[in-house]
């Protein structure tokens, strides 16, 4: 039957991809977004399914990123503060067009570690990376009551305890810490992003493969002035997709101006020969949480007694106010 015919015919396209090709595979051979190039490209809903070793992007039980839902975290008072350590020494950097993301990978000569927290043990950094969207309502790779924020920025680390790198961290357990930052418009911009994306520097890097070298970089800069960060067990939130990574999400904003939100939207996916293509919403999509915990150290039983639902209403980037008709929190600075 035709219906039949159809069927054959779809397995018979999809089928071989599916198969092991490593010796093919191109382990950048993936997208966010569907883009008619004449080539099937996988997005996020078919990493899991067009290569073997990327089958935890569709099977994984701790996938990132997650809608955080404030009235499911859990209150740890044993979390104490992130530990950053730059040595008191400024760091360098090459910022990237990845063609997918802005990258910014600091160099080997001024270290910069995290520890503290909910971690066990030292992490190094190894890249910072801005995640943003086409319209202000989008562009964070994690929402918050199912709202998301105009970009992202995530510091990924390796735990240099045990491990010799990020390639080899990025597999094995305890391997990889991201502190994760949600991006605000105001009408000025945090220093440390000030530094990327002023235009002198942002237009650098307009298309894929172009690269700055940046000097003189604070990343305590980076860090939203707060103690308070929510946390949880998940993924590398590209493929592979490890359930590697434990995420710090920092219980305040970091903020850019319109015109560098504006300027990251400029920047091509692809090289300058070919069609212009914007890397915005280079996001995947938000996972299951499953069987996981999301713990705080954001104390919201001490809030007043006036506030008949203060589970919901603390743990967030003080919220300005609730509107039962809608369901939806009103995030304020």
């Amino acid at each position: 039957s035709i219906h039949t015919y159809n069927c054959f015919l779809f397995l018979s396209v999809f089928v071989p991809a599916a198969q092991p090709i490593t010796s093919k595979l191109d382990a950048g051979w993936w997208a966010y977004k569907d883009v008619v190039q004449g080539t099937f490209v996988p997005v996020p809903s078919f990493w899991g399914l067009v290569h073997s070793a990327w089958n935890l992007c569709a099977i994984g039980k701790r996938q990132s990123p997650i809608d955080i839902e404030t009235s499911h975290m859990i209150f740890d008072p044993y979390l104490t503060p992130l530990r950053l350590n730059t040595g008191g020494r400024k760091m360098g950097g090459t910022m990237y067009n990845t063609g997918r993301h802005v990258s910014l990978r600091p160099d080997k000569a001024h270290l910069v570690n995290i520890s503290g927290g909910p971690l066990g043990y030292s992490y190094r950094l190894e890249e910072v990376r801005l995640h943003f969207g086409s319209e202000d309502s989008q562009g964070s790779e994690h929402l918050l009551n199912g709202q998301g924020f105009p970009g992202e920025v995530q510091l990924i680390h390796y735990n240099q305890d045990l491990y010799a790198n990020y390639t080899e961290a990025a597999k094995s357990p305890n391997g990889i810490a991201v502190v994760s930052i949600f991006i605000k418009l105001s009408e000025n911009s945090n220093a440390f992003l000030n530094r990327m994306l002023n235009r002198d520097t942002i237009t650098r890097i307009n298309y894929k493969h172009d690269a700055f070298l940046l000097m003189g970089l604070n990343i305590a800069d980076l860090y939203p002035d707060t103690t308070r960060y929510i946390t949880y067990e998940g993924s590398i939130t590209i493929p592979p997709c490890y359930e590697t990574s434990t995420w710090i999400l920092i219980n305040k904003p970091v903020y850019v101006t319109q015109m560098q939100m504006h300027s990251l939207r400029l920047l091509s996916q692809n090289e300058p020969y070919k069609i212009f293509l914007s890397m915005s919403d280079n996001t995947r999509p938000t996972q299951p949480l499953l069987q996981r915990c999301i713990r705080t150290n954001i104390n919201f039983s001490k809030q007043g007694r006036d506030c008949p639902n203060n589970r919901a209403l603390r743990p967030q980037y003080r919220v300005a106010q609730w509107r039962m008709k809608s369901k939806k929190f009103y995030i304020s600075a």
